[in-house]
């Protein structure tokens, strides 16, 4: 096995704030560390961690796909694992969540026959729970990139909250581009109103990564998301519609009734 290795850890969504002892630490032992931050801040924050720093921002461009930036997100990683260092990615949230380059770059070392691991850390969905004081074990979650949503046949449980992830960029298929589609909003809400009616209830949610920043909790009816503002962080939340309805099957064959289930007596 090559000497070389990559740790990649997940910085949590608010700067300084929501890491973890682990991957703090395995930043500041690392002997190179890449990063993708939600600001400039994040960077000069790692700069302080660790000297050996180095954003991976400067990858992106305006017309070139995206898929081709993380390709060579990896490989500029990989290629400082190649020549022996301990190599530490840093990507902002959770690292392992909406993330391709972080996973690849694990599929590709270890493919190499360097040691390579993910640490967890705070996601989006995690300070969703907090900060909208969802419990997933309420009624259960189901979550989706909407444009994934919209593009194949999902089908939505409407007893249960809905996430979807990033409608900011509804219907945006190139890869390329960080502008909404003009239509994006308008077709999701047509499309969710075969569960939904138009004045049911949705929250449009924005983490804050900054202690100056306000999270944003806006409530709003389905019919009006096309008249808000939505950016690329913005995630919509759809609230629960109608009540559990029970498997009267499946709770005979345990010999039980619905009054039984959860019940202290």
């Amino acid at each position: 096995m090559g000497k070389g290795s990559i740790v990649i850890v997940s910085t949590g969504m608010l700067i300084g704030g929501d890491i973890t002892v682990r991957c703090q630490e395995t930043i500041k032992q690392a002997d190179v560390v890449f990063s993708l931050m939600s600001s400039a801040v994040g960077d000069s924050w790692l700069d302080e961690l660790n000297p050996n720093h180095k954003s991976l921002q400067y990858l992106y461009g305006k017309t070139k796909h995206r898929m081709d930036t993380y390709e060579e997100m990896v490989e500029v990683m990989m290629q400082e694992v190649r020549k022996g260092k301990k190599v530490c990615g840093a990507f902002y949230g959770h690292a392992g969540v909406f993330a391709w380059a972080p996973h690849e770059a694990i599929r590709v070392a270890k493919k190499e026959g360097f040691e390579a691991k993910m640490l967890p850390g705070v996601s989006a969905d995690m300070a969703l729970f907090a900060d909208l004081g969802i419990d997933p074990a309420t009624k259960g979650v189901q979550a989706f990139e909407a444009t994934q949503f919209l593009f194949y046949k999902h089908q939505i449980n409407p007893v249960s909250h809905v996430i979807l992830w990033q409608i900011g960029l509804i219907g945006e298929h190139s890869a390329k581009s960080f502008d909404i589609p003009e239509k994006g909003p308008q077709i999701l809400v047509d499309y969710l109103s075969q569960w939904y009616p138009l004045d049911h209830s949705i929250a449009l949610y924005e983490c804050a990564v900054l202690p100056i920043f306000e999270t944003r909790i806006e409530k709003i009816k389905l019919g009006d998301l096309v008249n808000v503002d939505l950016n690329l962080i913005t995630t919509m939340v759809i609230e629960p519609l109608g009540e559990l309805e029970p498997n009267e099957k499946i709770l005979g064959k345990f010999g039980i009734t619905e009054k039984m289930v959860g019940s202290r007596d």
